[in-house]
């Protein structure tokens, strides 16, 4: 099977990875795919426009995923309406970081307050996925139950779908993989800040977090 290393391809033999590729102890993550990141608007408070050409592939492939009875899961980050786990508390870091590199974010503030549009879902959610909707910072296991969810249902492998990659995704894989899962993060189905750093995030993850793979090589190594 095909694998990314150093973003470079490799083939690898699948059984020395045979504890990653067991669908029936695998879910599928998908990573703030929300209105407040992909929405097409000058007012959307953390847009991130590379990432809305991955909408139709990250659906088209949790559908491949549900067929298979695996489990869909959805994250996002929500913050309380009034403040209280960001701007009138301790500031996220990338408030005043992100800016000296993109410039100011209008409508910043706005950013997965709890009962705006923002926090839509811009992915494909069905009843029967599970939804983890109580993101506060950079990682789908920070403050929420996603371990809990996981362990309960015994998860050992998670795929990562989504983005940023080197954000939200880069530090999921570390907290998945220090959580003691087997990492797979689909490098056609994330998007990162540019090609520079999403490249370093995947490259991070192939050598010290999981398997970097494509969405295609992952279903086919499921069917084999």
């Amino acid at each position: 099977m095909k694998i990314w290393v150093y973003d470079q391809p490799r083939e690898v033999a699948r059984e020395t990875f045979a504890d990653y590729l067991d669908p029936a102890t695998t879910a599928v993550i998908s990573i703030d795919m929300h209105r407040g990141h992909l929405e097409d608007s000058p007012d959307c408070p953390c847009p991130a426009p590379r990432a809305r050409d991955v909408v139709a592939p990250i659906d088209a492939f949790h559908r491949r995923v549900r067929a298979r009875g695996m489990p869909v899961v959805h994250v996002k980050s929500v913050l309380r309406p009034g403040g209280e786990d960001d701007l009138q508390g301790i500031p996220a870091a990338w408030r005043r970081t992100f800016p000296q590199h993109v410039g100011p974010i209008p409508n910043a503030d706005a950013h997965a307050l709890e009962g705006s549009r923002w926090t839509e879902w811009v992915t494909e959610v069905l009843p029967q996925d599970w939804r983890v909707e109580n993101k506060r910072r950079l990682s789908a296991f920070y403050p929420t139950d996603l371990d809990f969810l996981l362990r309960n249902q015994g998860i050992r492998t998670v795929v990562f779908d989504g983005g940023f990659t080197d954000c939200c995704v880069l530090n999921s894989a570390f907290d998945a993989n220090n959580h003691n899962y087997r990492v797979i993060v689909l490098r056609d189905l994330v998007r990162g800040t540019d090609d520079h750093l999403e490249s370093a995030a995947l490259s991070m993850v192939s050598l010290h977090l999981g398997l970097v793979m494509d969405s295609a090589e992952l279903l086919a190594t499921w069917r084999g």
